[in-house]
């Protein structure tokens, strides 16, 4: 009864403090006194009490818990009932391998548009019967009318409405393993349908963060109850946005609408290696989706400019938008996407463009910060090992 009287308080707290949309545990974070933020039309966490770093380090250390609610779920299923159809039809639109994905894994995708850029990245799982898709928040609508306007007459376009929670770190999988053993037998990809505490999931071995970890969609009104369930494990913390991207950024993983965009194709991000051989020249489906020539002649050729990892000297962070040079008195050769610091390196690290010349690891460049001029180094990311579960 206490319970259910707090969650009615806290019911009330949420109608009156944001006109954002809202996660199933929004409630969950004012509770925890999170600091709140705007993001992706939302009301989100951007950190707790116990700070950025501590949550960053944590989750390196331990086990963190991401509310990550506002993404979007897609179920796209086949209107024939032959998953060999909306196969077909989600390779028209992403240069990913779909027919290859068996049964119970997942796979990281980009939609593209004409021009070869990235309209979004997204995971995409085989459930058997359909493909379950996780997109970005900021793009979910776009995505889901994108589609349905190219292949909503083959596939059946559903926008779930489910709560999704991230746990992440070296203890991610003890914390799991006693609301059901079975997580201990995942690899680093897989996706399952899973009972938690009794909570019916979907389960897969992924995640942003670089380490080991699950990413669990619930329905909406079962997201608290398994937070509640995790957050009884002292392994765990809540972390919040600020956490998740140092966390990410250390990963070198990127960021949707700073490292790749529209105007991004996926070799400039340094991102052929997802599209698998069946999808490129001379392979078993070659080309056939948006921006197949201009795709497909960069990986043969290269293309002019490159994301890379850098590497600032010193203790200041540099952060997005800050120009990089070949050398002071020249001209811009391309500019920061993401940059902050590193908690568990201890020092800066950014992530950028810059022409393919100057992207060999181990290239010294500047970096114009406040008007003096900073030695940055480029090196190959992750700036962290990942821990991700394999074998």
């Amino acid at each position: 009864m206490k319970r259910d009287a707090r969650r009615r308080r806290e019911a009330t707290t949420d109608a009156q403090t944001t006109d954002s949309r809202v996660t199933p545990l929004h409630a969950l974070h004012l509770s925890l006194g999170a600091r709140m933020v705007p993001f992706a039309g939302y009301d989100m966490p951007v950190q707790y009490p116990s700070g950025i770093l501590k949550e960053h380090l944590h989750t390196r250390a331990a086990a963190g818990l991401f509310d990550v609610g506002h993404m979007g779920q897609i179920a796209l299923r086949p209107r024939s009932g032959t998953l060999s159809d909306a196969v077909a039809a989600l390779e028209s639109l992403i240069p990913m391998d779909v027919a290859g994905l068996p049964e119970g894994r997942q796979r990281y995708g980009l939609f593209t548009n004409d021009e070869g850029g990235v309209l979004d990245d997204l995971m995409f799982a085989n459930r058997g019967d359909h493909l379950f898709l996780v997109v970005n928040a900021a793009c979910k609508e776009a995505d889901a009318a994108h589609l349905e306007q190219a292949i909503g007459e083959v596939c059946e376009v559903e926008p779930l409405e489910r709560g999704l929670i991230a746990l992440q770190g070296p203890k991610a999988e003890a914390v799991l393993t006693p609301l059901n053993p079975d997580v201990a037998t995942m690899r680093f990809m897989d996706f399952r349908e899973l009972r938690l505490g009794g909570i019916p999931a979907l389960v897969s071995r992924s995640g942003y963060t670089g380490e080991d970890g699950f990413e669990i969609s619930v329905a909406s009104g079962q997201t608290r109850d398994l937070a509640d369930l995790l957050l009884a494990d002292e392994a765990v913390l809540p972390v919040g946005l600020g956490a998740r991207d140092s966390l990410r950024l250390e990963a070198g993983l990127c960021l949707y609408g700073h490292d790749i965009d529209t105007a991004t194709t996926p070799v400039e991000a340094a991102l052929e290696w997802a599209i698998q051989p069946a999808r490129r020249r001379g392979g078993a489906r070659g080309g056939g989706f948006p921006g197949a020539a201009v795709i497909l002649d960069q990986i043969a050729a290269g293309a002019a400019r490159r994301r890379v990892g850098l590497l600032p000297e010193g203790r200041a962070p540099i952060r997005e938008g800050v120009e990089i040079f070949a050398e002071e008195g020249g001209a811009s050769i391309g500019a920061i996407t993401s940059g902050g610091f590193g908690p568990s390196l201890g020092a800066p690290v950014a992530m950028g463009y810059v022409g393919t010349e100057f992207a060999a690891p181990g290239t010294r460049l500047l970096a114009s910060l406040r008007g003096k001029f900073v030695p940055v180094i480029v090196a190959k990311p992750p700036f962290v090992k990942p821990t991700y579960k394999r074998g």
